[in-house]
C-alpha cells in the first residue's frame, strides 16, 4: 500500500519569490537605517556648529565690551576693514581689549590686540583669531582657527543704532573714538542653505 504525504514542500518558484521579497525588505531596512544615521550625524554637526557659533559671537561681544582706546596711546586701537570675497562680506576686526589671564608663567598685562579675519582654505572659509599682548609680546602672534563651516563674516559699527558703517579706524580723524556699538553677522550652512546669526555689542570701557 502506498501512502502519500500531505506535505509536498515548497516549489522552486515559491523559494525564488521568497528570496526576492526578503531582498527587497532587507534593502528597504538597510536604506532606512543609513538615512536615519545620516540625519542623526547632520543634526549632531548642526548642534556643534551652533555651539561653536554662539561661543564665538559671545566672545566677540565680551571683547568689544572691554575694548580700550584713549586717543593717545597708539597701541590702543579699533579697526574694522570692509573686504569682499566673491560678493560675500569678509570683514577684518582688530581691537585692543582686556583679556583674562592664562595662568601660565609668561608675562601678561591683561591687555591684548585681538584680530579676527576670514581666510580661505581648501575652498572653505575659516574665521581665525589672533591675540597678542601689547606690552610683553613683540613678535607677531600666530592666528588660530576660531570657527569653521562659515560662509561670511560682517562687522558693522554705529554710534546711534540707525546708521551702520562697514569701516572704522580710531586712527582716522573721522572716527578717532570707539563706536558705541557693533553688529556682527555670520552665515553658516545648514542642510545646504545659509542661516543668519548676529549679535549687537555695546562698548563699556575706555582708556587704560
Amino acid at each position: 500500500m502506498c501512502v502519500t504525504s500531505p506535505n509536498k514542500g515548497f516549489t522552486l518558484i515559491e523559494i525564488m519569490i521568497a528570496v526576492v521579497l526578503l531582498g527587497i525588505l532587507s534593502a528597504a531596512l538597510y536604506g532606512s537605517y543609513f538615512t536615519v544615521l545620516n540625519a542623526r550625524e547632520r543634526a549632531s554637526e548642526g548642534m556643534e556648529a551652533r555651539r561653536e557659533l554662539g561661543s564665538t559671537l559671545d566672545l566677540i561681544r565680551r571683547e568689544f565690551a572691554a575694548a580700550k582706546f584713549d586717543g593717545v596711546d597708539k597701541r590702543l586701537r579699533f579697526i574694522v576693514e570692509d573686504r569682499d570675497n566673491f560678493g560675500k562680506p569678509s570683514s577684518t576686526l582688530e581691537m585692543t581689549t582686556l583679556v583674562p589671564a592664562t595662568g601660565t608663567d609668561r608675562k601678561e598685562s591683561g591687555i591684548s590686540a585681538v584680530r579676527y579675519r576670514l581666510v580661505e582654505k581648501d575652498k572653505q572659509f575659516i574665521l581665525t583669531r589672533r591675540e597678542q599682548d601689547i606690552f610683553f609680546e613683540t613678535a607677531d602672534a600666530k592666528e588660530y582657527p576660531q570657527m569653521e563651516r562659515i560662509s561670511d563674516f560682517l562687522v558693522e559699527c554705529s554710534n546711534d543704532g540707525t546708521k551702520w558703517v562697514r569701516s572704522w579706524d580710531t586712527a582716522a580723524a573721522l572716527n578717532n573714538s570707539l563706536p558705541k556699538m557693533v553688529r556682527v553677522t555670520m552665515h553658516v550652512v545648514e542642510d545646504g542653505r545659509p542661516v543668519e546669526f548676529y549679535i549687537l555689542a555695546n562698548s563699556r570701557v575706555n582708556g587704560i
